[in-house]
């Protein structure tokens, strides 16, 4: 019996390394019929792969650039140099550097070429602010109820306190103006 076992037992031996045999046979004959598209496929992988390391780097080295010309712009907001490098590398840094800077000088010439910004808050609030240098109110997404309270104020000023009414009734009981639209409110009331 233990000779027979050992038969049996070489036989599945053998039968599995011709498995291994034939399977070894069949990748190589794949290998063989689609040899050109293996390695084809291998070359635009590797590539791909050096492709987007290298975009990656160049996107990295093209914002530290744009983050020293905006450290140069926070020192030096006159600097030229580094105005065009930083409107040339990141253009949204730039209209937000812009929008600051109209700001701070209440430019209105500038503020109103950030109102066309792709950038919505940029251009809201450009438009906002724009309004309140000008003395005129406005919509605005970003200060709803600091546009209702300004068109309110202005409503008064110019006499219309019903429609100052109707302008301070928008402004919700859970904004931070709430309080200072009652007290406008109570105010036109008195002045009535």
């Amino acid at each position: 019996m233990s000779i027979k076992d050992d038969v049996n037992y070489v036989k599945k031996e053998l039968s599995g390394d011709e498995k291994i045999l034939e399977s070894a046979f069949k990748i190589e004959e794949i290998y063989k019929k689609y040899k050109l598209l293996i390695w084809t496929l291998a070359i635009a992988l590797l590539l791909f792969f050096v492709g987007k390391v290298a975009m990656e780097a160049m996107h990295e080295k093209k914002l530290d650039e744009a983050n020293s010309a905006f450290l140069t712009l926070q020192e030096n907001a006159e600097d030229k140099d580094a105005l065009s490098e930083l409107k040339e590398k990141n253009p949204a840094l730039f209209e937000f550097f812009s929008y600051a800077q109209a700001v701070k000088k209440q430019d209105s010439k500038a503020l109103a070429t950030l109102m066309h910004s792709k950038n919505e808050v940029i251009a809201d609030s450009s438009k906002y602010i724009s309004a309140t240098l000008e003395g005129k109110s406005t919509d605005s997404k970003l200060y709803k109820e600091m546009a209702l309270f300004q068109a309110a104020y202005l409503a008064i000023k110019a006499g219309d306190t019903q429609t100052a009414k109707e302008k301070l009734e928008l402004i919700g009981e859970g904004s931070s103006l709430s309080t200072l639209a009652l007290l406008l409110k109570h105010s036109t009331i008195k002045a009535k």
